[in-house]
């Protein structure tokens, strides 16, 4: 990985607020999934919070961002809005800067939950890496302000019908109570072993949240009769 610069925002980054709303809307469009769009007054702020990561390459060039959110009156932190710069991906830049943010929710928020919504395997790796493990729906938090950002996602309609308990993204925590536990017991999600189930349960989705075509056999049809 290159030498990057991965550090704490503040408010002599602000200018680049309207560029990082761009690439994250880009991204997602490239991506065909959803994203809760962001305003760049709204980035600003978390940088002057002190709730935001910023990268940058070695030449000083902007290379990637990431932001704090909280709910349920701090109880629940979501690291949101990861993302990097076409031309740094595939770099180790992401896990940098997932890493530095989960340290820094950690710092400011230590017996909160930590959660994230995602339908990227590379990104659920980074979080399996963090210690976060799969969950329901019903495990994050309740606040309607979360629930809200959703609105502008292209698959809000997905989520609506049935009735915030699933969609296409997976919900993955990190529960500091529990992971004490898991770490006395030398428990951890196993990424390598799991990477398949999770790539299954997303196509899954996919196959049945966005009615694409059925393949006529026997293994399609039983993946069309799982109720999710």
């Amino acid at each position: 990985m290159k030498n990057f610069i991965v550090q704490l925002a503040n408010n002599s980054h602000l200018h680049y607020a309207n560029t990082i709303c761009n690439e994250m809307e880009a991204s997602a469009k490239a991506r065909g999934t959803g994203i809760a769009k962001r305003s760049p007054e709204y980035l600003e702020q978390k940088m002057l919070d002190g709730k935001a990561i910023i990268a940058f390459s070695p030449d000083k060039q902007w290379a990637g961002f990431c932001y704090i959110e909280t709910w349920s009156h701090g109880n629940y932190v979501a690291n949101s809005g990861l993302i990097v710069a076409p031309e740094f991906r595939k770099s180790g830049l992401a896990k940098a800067i997932k890493e530095k943010i989960f340290e820094l929710s950690k710092t400011k928020y230590p017996d909160a939950k930590i959660f994230g919504l995602t339908t990227g395997l590379a990104v659920m790796k980074i979080n399996s890496d963090l210690g976060y493990e799969p969950v329901t729906y019903s495990e994050l938090t309740q606040d309607e302000d979360f629930w809200k950002g959703c609105r502008s996602c292209v698959n809000f309609e997905i989520l609506k019908s049935k009735d915030r308990k699933n969609c296409l993204c997976t919900a993955m925590l990190y529960n500091p109570d529990e992971k004490k536990d898991s770490d006395k017991e030398n428990k951890f999600l196993n990424f390598k072993k799991y990477a398949k189930l999770f790539e299954r349960i997303t196509k899954i989705k996919k196959t049945i949240f966005l009615k694409q075509p059925k393949v006529k056999n026997k293994e399609n049809e039983k993946i069309s009769s799982i109720s999710i």
